[in-house]
């Protein structure tokens, strides 16, 4: 029996135009009335997924979650109270920003509440305008927000292979960050051991919940952990390859055709 889903937003969740499906939040739904607590976990901030929230019926609720920077975070809605957070070290962000500036990348900085964002381009301004508010920045170093936790960094770039090459020139700095990759665009930084695996076994424990009655589902590589930390790992249909042979199950629909409602049907909704 499986009690918890944790299950990425975008590309998994949301179609691609950035929308839930009726499919899906009826599964939800039906999913939850059986007391199986659906959890969002995601790359982003909390701050920025209160909308989606509303739409799950989860917003300020007591006793449900939401998974945050990749791991870094766990937040129960209710109240949006903070029961774990892990961010990178201050000189190790400093160092990533630093860095960051002598390659053709976009960054992310993601404080608990805030994303700022250097060398914004056109093509990622689009897709921002969909998920999150940003705050743009030209600023050389980090110390515009000294005094101020660093939840992750990441790198933006569509030539994924390029990002590839950027990961081997990181390689002295292995030992302090968890290196992952999302949206086939991004690559994300967050403090070593920070992921969204143990963010969900974290919040198994906090719940007191066997992690092998834990559903993850998920698309890209920042899902990998939770996909192979939880009992059933599921990647959906369009899922990168590289992930397909280490997932339990791949679903035969993509994030436009109600993915996660094909997971809840086949695995919580037929076993009650």
């Amino acid at each position: 029996m499986y009690r918890i889903i944790a299950c990425d937003l975008d590309e998994t969740l949301l179609n691609n135009q950035g929308a839930i499906s009726e499919g899906n939040l009826r599964a939800i739904k039906s999913a939850q009335e059986l007391g199986v607590k659906f959890v969002p976990a995601t790359g982003r901030g909390y701050s920025s997924v209160g909308d989606l929230l509303s739409r799950l019926g989860l917003a300020d609720m007591a006793g449900e979650y939401v998974i945050s920077f990749n791991g870094g975070a766990i937040t129960e809605n209710k109240g949006s109270r903070l029961l774990h957070f892990e961010g990178l070290d201050w000189d190790v962000a400093q160092e990533l920003y630093r860095r960051g500036q002598q390659y053709d990348v976009c960054m992310h900085v993601y404080t608990r509440d805030s994303v700022y964002v250097f060398n914004l381009g056109e093509d990622e301004r689009k897709l921002l305008s969909k998920r999150m508010q940003i705050q743009l920045v030209s600023n050389t170093d980090l110390n515009f927000l000294s005094g101020q936790e660093i939840a992750k960094l990441l790198y933006v770039n569509t030539d994924y292979n390029y990002l590839k090459a950027v990961e081997e020139q990181l390689q002295d700095m292995r030992e302090c960050i968890d290196v992952s990759f999302s949206s086939n665009r991004y690559m994300e930084f967050n403090k070593k051991g920070v992921n969204k695996g143990a963010g969900l076994l974290n919040l198994c424990g906090i719940l007191g919940i066997p992690y092998q009655e834990s559903i993850a589902i998920g698309d890209n590589f920042n899902d990998l952990p939770m996909i192979e930390a939880a009992g059933l790992g599921v990647g959906v249909k369009n899922a990168v390859d590289g992930i397909k042979p280490m997932c339990d199950v791949i679903t035969e629909s993509t994030n436009n055709e109600d993915a996660v409602a094909e997971v809840i049907e086949r695995f919580v909704l037929s076993s009650r």
